[in-house]
C-alpha cells in the first residue's frame, strides 16, 4: 500500500460502522483537508456497495477533523443495479463533522466519450511551473504528501500580487507514487489554493460545502486542475475545478461554497 492508501484505509466494525485513522499528513495545521475526508468517505461508500466507484458525492463539513481515531457511518438508502445512494457520515469523538449523499456505480475504464466539450488551455509544462513552498512547518503536512506544480500567472497572492481574477492551475500527482484512482480525484478536487486569494483574500478558508463528480477512471500520470469562480459576497465565494488525466480526458469536476477571510 502506498501512504496515500494507508491514509485512507478502513476497518469494518460491523454492517455500515467502519473505524479510520485519520492521519494528519493531509493537513494544515492539524485541519485535515475535505479531499482526504472525502477519500475516507468514499471507501467506506464503495465498500458498502455493490459498485467499484463514488459516481457523486455531495458533502456538508460541519466541523474540523482533527488527526485520530474516527468512525465513518454508511446507511444505504438504495442499491440498484446500476447505481447505489448512501449517506455516509464522519463521526469523531461523538461530533459528527462531515455528512455525505455519495452515489456508487461502476466505471468501464476502457469507455470512450461521446461528447466532449471545449478543453481548458493548457497548462505550461510541469518543468516551467512553479512548486509552492509553505511559509511555516505547521502548513507543511499536506505539501509534503503532494507534488503540485502552479501554472505562475496564477500564484502571483504569494508575492502579495494577486491577478485579480479567481483562479487557480496546478499539474497535480502524490508523492508516495500512488497513480490516481477515484479516491486520489477526491483529493485532487480539493488540492488548490482556494481561487478567492487572487482577489486580495486572506486568511483560512473553510469548506461548507463541496459537490464533484467522477467522470473516468484516470490514466496514470499527471493530473491537469484548473480553478475558477464566480463570485465573491458577504464573506462567500465560489470554486469550480476541472481534472483532466493525461490522456487529456475530463476525469473529475466539483464546485464547492467557502468562507473567506478567517484568521486561523
Amino acid at each position: 500500500m502506498s501512504r496515500f492508501g494507508d491514509a485512507t484505509a478502513i476497518t469494518k466494525i460491523e454492517d455500515g460502522r467502519y473505524e479510520v485513522e485519520l492521519d494528519g499528513a493531509y493537513g494544515f495545521a492539524e485541519a485535515i483537508n475535505g479531499g482526504y475526508l472525502m477519500a475516507v468517505l468514499g471507501r467506506a461508500a464503495v465498500d458498502a456497495s455493490a459498485h467499484a466507484h463514488p459516481l457523486a458525492t455531495a458533502a456538508n463539513f460541519l466541523r474540523v477533523a482533527k488527526p485520530g481515531r474516527a468512525e465513518v457511518l454508511v446507511d444505504t438508502r438504495k442499491e440498484g443495479r446500476t447505481a447505489g445512494t448512501h449517506l455516509v457520515s464522519l463521526v469523531q469523538n461523538g461530533d459528527r463533522l462531515v455528512d455525505a449523499m455519495i452515489t456508487t456505480g461502476t466505471l468501464d475504464a476502457g469507455t470512450e466519450p461521446d461528447w466532449t466539450g471545449e478543453a481548458p488551455p493548457p497548462l505550461p509544462a510541469v518543468e516551467d511551473c512553479t512548486a509552492f513552498q509553505p511559509p511555516s512547518a505547521a502548513e507543511r503536512g499536506f505539501a509534503d504528501q503532494v507534488d503540485m506544480r502552479f501554472d505562475k500567472a496564477t500564484v502571483g497572492w504569494l508575492d502579495g500580487k494577486p491577478s485579480g481574477r479567481p483562479e487557480a492551475r496546478a499539474w497535480f500527482r502524490l508523492h508516495d507514487g500512488h497513480e490516481p484512482d477515484a479516491f486520489a480525484l477526491a483529493l485532487a478536487v480539493d488540492a488548490l489554493p482556494p481561487v478567492a486569494l487572487n482577489l486580495g483574500a486572506k486568511g483560512w478558508a473553510p469548506t461548507v460545502e463541496l459537490t464533484w463528480h467522477l467522470r473516468a477512471v484516470p490514466a496514470p500520470g499527471w493530473l491537469a486542475l484548473h480553478g475558477s469562480g464566480r463570485l465573491l459576497a458577504g464573506g462567500w465565494f465560489d470554486e469550480e475545478v476541472e481534472v483532466w488525466d493525461s490522456a487529456g480526458r475530463l476525469v473529475a469536476q466539483s464546485r464547492q461554497i467557502a468562507r473567506v477571510g478567517r484568521a486561523r
